[in-house]
């Protein structure tokens, strides 16, 4: 049996191409997708060679959802027809392991709107941001990068009761995160950050500074932001090289007169994918969480997908990922178009 699967071939080239499909062995189900979501820093990288743990060519891809279509031998906890999202690649059939610890499995309504809950997916990285520096009420939470990460990072911020100021260079992101309820925040290139966010607060810095772009040169100018005993989150995964006085990034952390800003990384599998015993926190439980959210709307997602396209457009969507970030924030392939 063949799959339909978007491969990298080379550096810079996508395509649409027919790649072997197995029966699922045990313990795995097969899902006919029907919609899958594109992360745009991880498979941008994939795109352009960077990534070492995915040799070329390569069926990248971040989560998909679909129909069941076959179960392995012991699967016993689901059924053919059921609709699921699963941390899937781009392709028209896939085989997911519930075992993998680099996968969660979440059972979603036939009923629906499967291209917005796809969204639990992004919404599941943005999440761990809350997990490791739980934002209280009324603290002041500032985060730089308002791409579908970054806006959602903010949306929780504001549903767990914090004030929330949106940063991003772009404009049409600070449109789409005011649609998203985020009413505060700061372009960059229209003066000074810091004496923006102290002309909103009053004079008060951040309690906590979310880092969501990756750029390490926003990290390093981050803390400052920051009021005393702050935290900055590495939400977004830091890419390339960047030089910088690091002692003077160090003192942010270390002097009293800096903050004391304590720096914390926030990556999603930093915590178990299933529940464990003496772990509040899993993949499993966030995504359940993030789904009962985007039904509710109370996580507010519709803005924020730009792109619903054919599979076969792949090369075009990667290319306008790198060259054309006006137009382009979240992109979501239709295979129910091939």
């Amino acid at each position: 049996m063949n799959s339909k699967a978007i491969i990298i071939t080379e550096k810079l080239q996508a395509a649409l191409q027919d790649s072997p499909q197995q029966p699922p062995p045990a313990n795995h189900l097969q899902i006919k997708t029907l919609y899958s979501l594109v992360s745009p820093g991880t498979e941008l990288a994939i795109y352009q060679g960077m990534e070492s743990w995915a040799p070329l060519p390569f069926n990248l891809g971040y989560a998909a959802v679909g129909k069941i279509s076959a179960l392995g031998a012991g699967v016993t906890d689901y059924e053919i027809g059921e609709t699921v999202l699963a941390y899937t690649p781009h392709r028209e059939f896939s085989s997911v392991d519930l075992s993998s610890d680099y996968n969660v499995t979440v059972k979603l309504p036939a009923a629906g709107n499967l291209p917005e809950l796809l969204f639990i997916r992004l919404a599941a990285v943005a999440i761990t941001a809350l997990r490791v520096s739980p934002p209280e009420l009324g603290d002041i939470v500032v985060v730089y990068g308002m791409g579908a990460i970054g806006n959602l990072a903010a949306q929780l911020c504001q549903l767990a009761g914090a004030r929330v100021i949106g940063i991003d260079l772009a404009e049409h992101r600070l449109e789409q995160a005011r649609a998203c309820g985020i009413a505060e925040t700061i372009n960059p290139s229209k003066g000074d950050v810091l004496e923006q966010l102290l002309a909103l607060t009053g004079g008060v810095k951040a309690n906590i500074i979310i880092e969501a772009t990756g750029v390490p040169a926003v990290a390093a100018q981050a803390p400052k932001l920051g009021g005393p005993r702050s935290e900055l989150v590495l939400l977004g995964s830091p890419r390339g090289e960047y030089q910088c006085d690091l002692t003077k990034f160090l003192n942010y952390s270390h002097l009293w007169d800096h903050g004391c800003v304590t720096v914390k990384g926030a990556l999603e599998w930093r915590y178990p994918t299933r529940p464990e015993r003496g772990s509040k926190h899993s993949l499993t439980r966030n995504c359940n969480i993030l789904k009962d959210l985007i039904q509710s709307g109370k996580l507010k997602v519709k803005p924020l997908l730009t792109h619903l396209v054919n599979p076969a457009e792949c090369q075009a969507v990667y290319q306008g990922l790198m060259y054309r970030k006006d137009e382009y924030t979240t992109v979501i392939f239709d295979w129910t178009k091939i």
